[in-house]
């Protein structure tokens, strides 16, 4: 996965589509050995981005459900008042 300058960053689904077609393609065979470690190198980077983002994801379902609940309380309060 070479990065130029002004490359944008793929998104999950692509980066898991890239994965994919690197693993059909070693699993095939269609490999040589002066291709797989770069074909390693991008797959290991594409791993490290999909692991961010659903790291990135986690954490903005736990906030957004964490302020649900402050809101939902604090509505209950509200109405018992």
């Amino acid at each position: 996965m070479s990065k130029s300058k002004g490359a944008k960053e793929p998104s999950y689904s692509e980066a898991a589509a890239r994965l994919e077609e690197i693993l059909r393609k070693i699993e095939e065979g269609q490999v040589d050995i002066d291709e797989l470690s770069g074909l390693v190198g991008e797959a290991a980077g594409l791993v490290a981005l999909c692991r961010g983002k659903i790291q990135a994801a986690e954490v903005q379902v736990k906030t957004i459900t964490e302020q649900l609940e402050r809101d939902a309380a604090a509505e209950a309060e509200s109405d018992d008042g």
